[in-house]
């Protein structure tokens, strides 16, 4: 009778530290951040040098994906942005890729210029900004936990989910056709 009461405990506190550590995940592991609120002003460099900032993107809903070209669920959804940005770029949707290549530039500029993905049975080049990204970046919107790690922002630049690790098409799908 004891161990099985001894089981259930242990059971019942590593459901419970699960769930505050699952939390603190979501939050990016900051006590008391909140998975939505407003979007950092976080100003990043594209490929070309610009500054590019998260302002100049509201009134729009923006994807902003963290990714890596040595990431392998990221190369899944890079396709799956890419149909993203073809198909609601017109209704005011964006998806701002941020490379988190410890290398930056001299990684991430060949790899957008040579590849191409596979887009509903048609061969595509990424078409979306990509800008370059490191720890204080990531930091401005919560830290990261790993990546791909994508943060969905409403119009009026309020970051309303945040998906960590590869997330279902469907998923991201109807999150954002839910915004537009």
């Amino acid at each position: 009778m004891k161990k099985t009461l001894l089981v259930v405990l242990a059971v019942v506190a590593l459901v419970a530290l699960t769930t505050l550590a699952d939390r603190a995940w979501l939050t990016g592991g900051k006590p008391g951040a909140k998975a939505a609120g407003a979007a950092p002003n976080a100003t990043m460099k594209d490929l070309q040098g610009t500054d590019v900032s998260l302002e100049q993107y509201k009134g729009k809903v923006v994807l902003v994906n963290f990714w890596a070209t040595w990431c392998a669920p990221c190369r899944i959804e890079i396709p799956w942005m890419i149909e993203f940005q073809q198909k609601y770029g017109a209704r005011g949707f964006t998806v701002l890729g941020v490379a988190m290549d410890e290398e930056g530039k001299s990684v991430v500029e060949p790899y957008v210029q040579n590849e191409w993905f596979e887009v509903n049975g048609q061969h595509a080049a990424i078409n979306y900004p990509i800008l370059l990204g490191n720890d204080a970046v990531a930091e401005q919107f919560g830290g990261l936990i790993g990546i791909p790690t994508s943060l969905l922002i409403s119009r009026d630049g309020k970051i309303v989910k945040r998906f960590i690790g590869l997330v279902p098409h469907d998923n991201l799908l109807k999150e954002i056709e839910a915004l537009l």
